[in-house]
């Protein structure tokens, strides 16, 4: 009879997945989201996930570690594929030359490269788990307005739920912002016209313009960027909040199971982009530094110190289907149970909203003019 924990060579194994045995019969263990252990599935033996000793979830300097990083870091060879259909990118293991794109499901081929790639130092478990994610998604379709009334039907049978960490950077730093501008004060005066033949008074705003100058100082902790092009930026976007005060350091072992995408946006790309997140808070502490009624930015120039980063992994559950040749893809927080997703609009569905809609003002017009 054969085990049922054996693998059969030929099945391949999903990109960056991890596999743990357990300590008392050898099956092989996957963790279970909401726990800080690997359930064994055919003893029920627990296998608490081990953390190194000095382990913490701390951040590193970005400049000193760069500069290690360019100047002797190791190339570590991956073997990446990029999916034809949805275009995807994810490594594979060694010695596979095929297997289902993890966004879609297309068949793919893998060409490798060279790459060095900075190791995970936190990471968000999974909370939320299949069963739960799946009951998420459904509502969300069944709740989908304007799509075609296939879809329901479609979305449940194809659509397979993919546990999957999402990498991402997160960036403390402080920032010194020199700026020029304008400060506005306002004051009003009494201006006369003449309403119905009658000459009455009227108190006008008016805006009194003089040049400001300073420099502010702001203090960032945990700037999100997430560090994926794999999928929709502003589904992925509306995913947020994450509850990066839940992080714990980075273990091998809360990856069983589950697939875990390599970065595509690297460290110097992604401080860039975390500069662009906090833009709007150092505009507003200007304008609060101006004060007055109104202000002008002119000019502004920032420099950051201190500056500290963490690579981490955000879970999500991912589905996608097929509707027409055209791959739609469902997001779920792992942590908080939001769903994002792509869908198709039924243009028979939009035309009688459209229709219906110039009837009910149609009907009002009508009512409204028999008063």
């Amino acid at each position: 009879m054969t085990d049922p924990r054996a693998q059969s060579p030929s099945t391949p194994r999903t990109p960056d997945e991890r596999r743990f045995p357990c300590a008392n019969c050898g099956a092989r263990l996957a963790f279970e989201p909401g726990t800080d252990s690997l359930t064994c599935l055919y003893c029920g033996h627990q296998n608490q996930i081990k953390q190194a000793e000095d382990a913490q979830v701390s951040e590193k300097d970005m400049g000193a570690y760069l500069a290690r990083l360019a100047e002797a870091a190791p190339s570590v060879t991956a073997t990446t594929a990029t999916c034809s259909s949805c275009n995807a990118e994810t490594t594979i293991p060694p010695n596979v030359t095929s297997y289902s794109c993890a966004f879609c499901a297309s068949n793919i081929v893998a060409q490798g490269r060279g790459c060095s790639v900075i190791r995970p130092k936190a990471i968000l478990p999974f909370k939320i788990t299949r069963d739960q994610a799946d009951g998420m998604f459904r509502t969300w379709v069944k709740s989908r307005w304007f799509a075609p009334t296939k879809l329901r039907g479609q979305a449940m049978l194809d659509a397979a739920l993919t546990g999957m960490y999402m990498p991402a950077w997160t960036f403390d730093t402080t920032s010194n912002t020199t700026y020029t501008g304008q400060r506005g004060d306002a004051y009003y005066v009494t201006e006369w016209v003449t309403i119905n033949g009658k000459r009455q008074s009227r108190q006008v705003r008016k805006i009194r313009w003089s040049s400001a100058a300073g420099q502010v100082r702001l203090n960032f902790d945990d700037v999100l960027v997430l560090s994926s092009k794999s999928l929709p930026a502003d589904k992925v976007e509306a995913l947020e909040p994450w509850d990066t005060q839940a992080l714990v350091p980075y273990a091998d072992d809360y990856l069983a199971g589950f697939t875990a995408e390599r970065y595509q946006i690297d460290l110097p790309q992604g401080f860039e982009i975390a500069k662009g997140i906090m833009a709007p808070s150092i505009k507003l502490s200007i304008r609060n530094d101006i004060g007055g009624d109104e202000q002008r930015i002119t000019s502004m120039h920032s420099t950051y110190s201190s500056t500290t980063f963490k690579h981490i992994l955000l879970p999500l559950w991912l589905s996608a289907y097929r509707f027409r040749s055209k791959v739609y893809r469902f997001l779920v927080n792992a942590r908080t149970g939001e769903v994002q997703g792509q869908r198709p609009y039924s243009p028979v569905k939009i035309g009688f909203a459209i229709l219906g809609g110039l009837i009910a003002l149609g009907v009002l017009i009508f009512l409204i003019a028999q008063r």
